[in-house]
């Protein structure tokens, strides 16, 4: 149902020989932080029913699924719901999901499989950055 593989380490130390200055900075502790590179900033947003200021979402929608990225501003409690299956990895960050009953804390690189129709919610921290893949197409709609 989920994995909770994290390869946190080895993405920092692959992104620091790729010269990840472009898209990640290091913090005084040594972590690094993801950014989302500019283009997928310019994709369209999705109606979700939290505010700007706590989520924000970039969207690629077809007639199959909906990828998106969503970077949480603030920490988030996500109440328990369910739908059509869903995929996802953790870009950076950390959310606590309680799948199916199952709890686990996913970290970068982690990724999660929800089964269609599985109960499942999340506590996510600010700073947290996941792409999620929606087997429902229009799950969310896009902004215009």
């Amino acid at each position: 149902m989920a994995f909770d593989g994290s390869f946190g380490k080895a993405r920092h130390e692959l992104i620091g020989c790729l010269g990840a200055g472009i898209f990640a900075h290091t913090l005084p502790s040594g972590d690094m932080l993801m950014d989302l590179p500019d283009f997928i900033k310019t994709f369209p947003a999705l109606d979700v029913p939290f505010p700007d200021d706590v989520v924000k979402s970039y969207a690629i929608q077809s007639d199959k699924g909906l990828v998106v990225f969503f970077d949480f501003v603030k920490d988030m409690v996500l109440p328990p719901h369910s739908h059509l299956a869903q995929w996802g990895t953790v870009l950076d960050g950390e959310i606590e999901f309680t799948i199916a009953g199952e709890t686990r804390v996913f970290g970068p690189g982690a990724i999660y499989d929800i089964p269609s129709g599985a109960e499942h919610g999340a506590i996510i921290k600010a700073g947290t950055k996941v792409i999620d893949v929606f087997e429902e197409p229009y799950r969310y709609a896009l902004r215009t």
